[in-house]
């Protein structure tokens, strides 16, 4: 068993009205009128007020060569870390010295060294502390990296454990690309970071937040084309495609359903469900899958209104809002998200019971 001790986010100062974003992008990306329409129907649609980025918005109407736009990831996605790991640590009363575990994960940028390793001096960890950089999971990480880390608290029940998400996913839009993908992304995806701590059994009682009770991985044959990034001359080009829609809508409620089952629960039993909110057919697919109660993924839909889809950084943005809510003793939660593979995992959480209830008994 693995206790979340804080959860901590991150955005860039930069902030702007979905209409602002797409009245810049779109004679940048589309010369074609008719594609122009279409890019601002396709924005409008994808029901995000505001967008965070990490460049002013100015700064995106010049093409950045691949180098360019990675070197401005490597400093940005760590001063962004940097920002979201303190506040997380000083949420959980922790030092940094305490960290016995960091996992980071990105898909829009990287560096050797990772960014967790420049992260390690400028916080004062311990020079030993273990490092697990994760790339290529995209929208999937941040939960894959919440379930990571718990198997690994699950051997060391005194350990402290942090997962960094840093996402600059405006550094991957493409100028003269007017494909659907292209356009797509350039109105869903937002810029931001996340920080999860994460203590083992040994450490839990000191703190209040759920604990990782058992998580599953799913890997869909057959669906690697769906989403992704195409390495170009000009950086990551985004692959997007309508088919993720079947492949939840095939997968998803059977494997969710089985996973709690497994657990001995059923979806009536789950009091907060903590979805990655990968787009407006996305989240309408999980909520139609397993037939949820009107209003169960209001906190993923306010997200994604607030900042947009942050890839890997997402859900663990639904989570820190979650955390902000008071929940009942032994209230369950399922987390989940899907990334490339098609790939999903599920994360199931619990609420521990007060201190002074445990003391009692």
């Amino acid at each position: 068993m693995s206790r979340i001790a804080a959860v901590a986010t991150a955005l860039p100062t930069n902030s702007y009205a979905q209409q602002d974003i797409t009245d810049m992008l779109a004679p940048m990306v589309a010369h074609d009128p008719r594609r122009q329409a279409l890019m601002r129907r396709m924005h409008a649609a994808t029901r995000v007020d505001t967008r965070h980025l990490v460049l002013p918005l100015e700064e995106y109407r010049d093409a950045l060569t691949f180098g360019q736009s990675n070197d401005r990831f490597v400093s940005e996605a760590t001063r962004l870390a940097e920002s979201a790991v303190r506040r997380a640590l000083a949420e959980a009363d922790l030092r940094p010295d305490e960290v016995d575990l960091i996992v980071f994960t990105s898909v829009t940028g990287m560096s050797a060294p990772s960014v967790d390793a420049l992260l390690v001096p400028r916080l004062g960890m311990r020079e030993d502390v273990k490092r697990m950089p994760m790339f290529g999971l995209g929208c999937v990480a941040g939960a894959s990296g919440i379930a990571r880390v718990h198997d690994y608290l699950e051997g060391h029940p005194d350990g402290v454990a942090l997962l960094v998400s840093v996402e600059l996913c405006s550094l991957t839009v493409q100028k003269d690309d007017d494909s659907m993908d292209n356009i797509v992304a350039s109105g869903l995806f937002g810029d931001g970071a996340a920080a999860v701590l994460l203590v083992g059994a040994a450490r839990a009682a000191a703190f209040t937040g759920p604990d990782v009770v058992a998580t599953r991985s799913r890997l869909y044959p057959g669906s690697g084309g769906m989403i992704g990034f195409r390495p170009s001359e000009t950086g990551f080009r985004v692959i997007l495609t309508a088919g993720v829609v079947d492949v939840i809508d095939a997968n998803f409620p059977i494997d969710a359903t089985e996973f709690l089952e497994d657990h001995g629960l059923h979806v009536a039993d789950i009091g907060t469900w903590i979805a990655h909110p990968g787009g407006p057919k996305v989240l309408d697919a999980f909520q139609r899958g397993l037939d949820l109660p009107a209003g169960a993924l209001d906190r993923s839909w306010a997200s994604m209104a607030a900042v947009g889809n942050l890839s890997s950084s997402s859900v663990l943005h639904v989570l820190a809002d979650e955390l902000r809510a008071p929940h009942p003793s032994l209230e369950h939660g399922l987390l989940f998200a899907l990334g490339p593979g098609v790939s999903a995992e599920f994360v199931l959480l619990r609420w521990p019971e007060p201190v002074e209830v445990l003391a009692a008994a």
